[in-house]
């Protein structure tokens, strides 16, 4: 199910790419099936009742915008909603009582399954760091809700007929938005890790053995980690 997901992400975000590359609502429209098909494959194989409810409505409002000839603008935000509720996953594990995400990543990796196992500084560390991926993704999400207001035509501002005072291509905007916001996360990761090779070592042999480690988790306990 999780690759079936991915797949249809990688989908969305092809087609929503081309989309604003070449200015054609059709390639709009399957960005928002495939987007659609993503969220609700899942409930819909539990036979989830609000599923079967909420997937013809969602098939009428993909259509609708896509007739009306608006189906690229729900792509401006995608990328806004969708980094918000990725830094909101981190950031709900700060709250009293919680144990921070990046702590139980690093749990699951040692297989300890007890956060006083782990020493005060990696628990100080992996605490901040859950905090700095929370904000690092809400520093994106503001970038990216920045250029979907300023996109010129059919940007958020001009969608209200107010005139975008810097106006960026649709193509500048999905450069970042569908592309680049993936290279600031992954550069955000190489360097924490090195950083923290450097500050806690002889934990990894490498980046590769870090990964592998990671994969190792499994998709049950990722599954998990991000309800």
């Amino acid at each position: 199910m999780l690759l079936l997901q991915l797949l249809l992400g990688l989908g969305y975000t092809a087609l929503a790419h081309l989309a604003s590359l070449w200015h054609h609502d059709g390639l709009a429209l399957g960005a928002l099936v495939a987007l659609i098909a993503m969220l609700i494959i899942e409930p819909l194989l539990a036979r989830r009742l609000w599923a079967f409810v909420a997937l013809p409505l969602l098939a009428w409002g993909a259509w609708a915008l896509y007739d009306a000839g608006h189906a690229a603008l729900p792509l401006l935000l995608v990328p806004v909603v969708f980094v918000v509720g990725i830094a909101w996953i981190f950031a709900r594990t700060l709250r009293a009582g919680r144990t921070p995400l990046i702590t139980r990543i690093v749990i699951g990796i040692e297989g300890d399954g007890d956060p006083a196992a782990l020493a005060p500084d990696l628990l100080r560390y992996t605490r901040g760091l859950t905090a700095a991926w929370a904000g690092v993704l809400l520093g994106m999400a503001g970038a990216n809700l920045t250029l979907a207001m300023l996109a010129s035509p059919a940007g958020l501002l001009e969608s209200v007929g107010v005139p975008s005072p810097l106006p960026i291509s649709q193509q500048q905007w999905s450069w970042w938005a569908n592309l680049l916001n993936y290279s600031v996360i992954g550069g955000f990761f190489i360097i924490e890790f090195a950083i923290r090779k450097r500050r806690f070592p002889g934990r990894y042999k490498g980046f590769v053995d870090f990964l592998r480690k990671l994969a190792g988790l499994g998709p049950t306990f990722w599954r998990d980690l991000l309800r």
